[in-house]
């Protein structure tokens, strides 16, 4: 590991550069997942979903190349191979699953719920314990994406939509506002 100048040890930029290549590792594999996914739903919600996760494969995309470079960037190497990425990786291969649309769903939202759970602990340890602030608050980025991601996925699968409670209908805050008036 070369020697940077950066206001972080040899053993810190290691620390982190570990988390940061199993957080490449699980986005990588998530991707993959997104991608195939894309390809292979089928059924009356075929259209929300291909296109749901081309947005989402799209950003992954972004994600990883920004991993990586951040990797790079503490004088590291990304994790670059298939291998690698499955030794690294929490999120779990489903090698020849199909399943349907609601699963495809639900399995996405678990993988990003996994990747977000481990977020917060590499943004807990790349501030606490190896003093990188500008990675926490990177990782902190990411985790917020990856919380959209699956609240959309989540808002999918949640079933009934939520009906206005009488106090609470489109426009109420308003007509009581004017009321106080």
């Amino acid at each position: 590991m070369p020697k940077l100048n950066i206001g972080l040890s040899t053993e810190q930029r290691e620390g982190v550069i570990d988390l940061l290549n199993r957080d490449l590792s699980d986005a990588y594999l998530v991707l993959i997942k997104t991608k195939k996914y894309h390809w292979d739903v089928v059924g009356p919600q075929f259209r929300s979903l291909h296109t749901l996760w081309e947005e989402q494969y799209e950003a992954l995309t972004t994600n990883i190349d920004a991993l990586a470079e951040r990797v790079r960037a503490l004088g590291g190497y990304p994790v670059g191979t298939a291998k690698g990425f499955l030794e690294y990786a929490s999120v779990n291969e489903h090698a020849g699953d199909i399943p349907n649309a609601q699963g495809m769903v639900s399995n996405l939202l678990a993988d990003h719920e996994l990747i977000i759970r481990n977020l917060r602990e590499h943004v807990d340890a790349c501030s606490e314990k190896f003093g990188d602030e500008g990675t926490a608050d990177f990782l902190t980025g990411l985790m917020e994406q990856h919380e959209e991601m699956a609240w959309m996925l989540r808002s999918f699968i949640e079933g009934e939509s939520i009906e206005p409670t009488p106090s609470r209908t489109p426009g109420s805050d308003v007509r009581a506002h004017a009321e106080l008036k």
